[in-house]
């Protein structure tokens, strides 16, 4: 598997402390012999690369993600990047949608998320997405929203919920996911069939008692056994292509005990 750290961060100041995560995940991956599925972790050979950006600078950070994401994803059958916040699945997106145009390939992004993450996009302040709308600023540049799936959110603004409707964009539930997980795990694999497909992972699926340490603290969510499985039946599918992890902030898990850190050091191995 190859690792691509990314400390980006842009959320107006509630992110802080993200930008450290990709290198504690992987102190917390030294802690972890095997994966669930019996497979020794060789820390050694995890192919382990970072793209250096500058937080004070969000646009030329942005276009370096672009960049570097777009080398890899044609190099790579595979990718996994860690956050930083969620800002950093706009440029990564990006690249993906761009690869896939190149290569005449039907794009899938599968996000994970407590938010849409929706919220209209200020350019006169912003030339680039931020934590909060991101998705939204993807699919204005173009990717189609017919093959996104949102699973897991549970809470947006009336504002999102009318862009999500007038965009078709399909949602499941915490209702329909836990309703029969099996079930429609198979039908969230299903989504994917005959695309690339990229998914998001934000920590803040989960429920905050199970990973506390996250910028959008929603009850009701995932637990970690239950994120695990999903995990393990995604990770399954052939086309997935490119995966991210974010929104493990570093610093409030210091309160913790640093057990969302821990949780995505696990996350983390169940793909390696």
């Amino acid at each position: 598997m190859f690792v691509v750290k990314i400390p980006l961060i842009n959320g107006n100041g509630i992110s802080d402390g993200c930008e450290k995560a990709g290198n504690s995940i992987l102190e917390k991956i030294q802690e972890i012999n095997c994966n669930e599925q019996g497979y020794p972790i060789n820390k050694n050979l995890i192919d382990l690369e970072e793209i250096h950006v500058d937080n004070k600078n969000i646009e030329n950070s942005n276009e370096l993600i672009y960049k570097n994401s777009l080398e890899i994803i044609e190099e790579k059958p595979r990718t996994i990047f860690l956050g930083g916040d969620h800002s950093i699945s706009y440029s990564i997106g990006r690249a993906f949608l761009d690869n896939c145009r190149k290569n005449q390939d039907k794009p899938c992004l599968i996000v994970f998320d407590s938010c849409p993450n929706c919220l209209s996009l200020n350019y006169v302040k912003e030339k680039f997405p931020n934590n909060k709308n991101w998705l939204r600023g993807l699919i204005e540049v173009g990717f189609p929203s017919q093959n996104i799936l949102l699973v897991g959110v549970r809470n947006m603004n009336k504002e999102e919920l009318i862009f999500l409707k007038e965009n078709n964009i399909r949602i499941i539930s915490m209702n329909q996911l836990l309703d029969d997980i099996g079930d429609t795990c198979d039908i969230i694999m299903e989504f994917s069939n005959g695309k690339n497909l990229y998914l998001s992972l934000d920590i803040s699926v989960v429920d905050p008692s199970f990973a506390p340490a996250t910028c959008s603290k929603e009850p009701g969510g995932l637990s970690s056994r239950e994120f695990i499985y999903l995990i393990h039946r995604l990770n399954k599918v052939k086309n997935l292509r490119v995966i991210d992890l974010v929104e493990v902030n570093v610093e409030e898990d210091k309160k913790h005990e640093a057990i969302t850190t821990k949780l995505g050091a696990k996350i983390l191995a169940e793909f390696l």
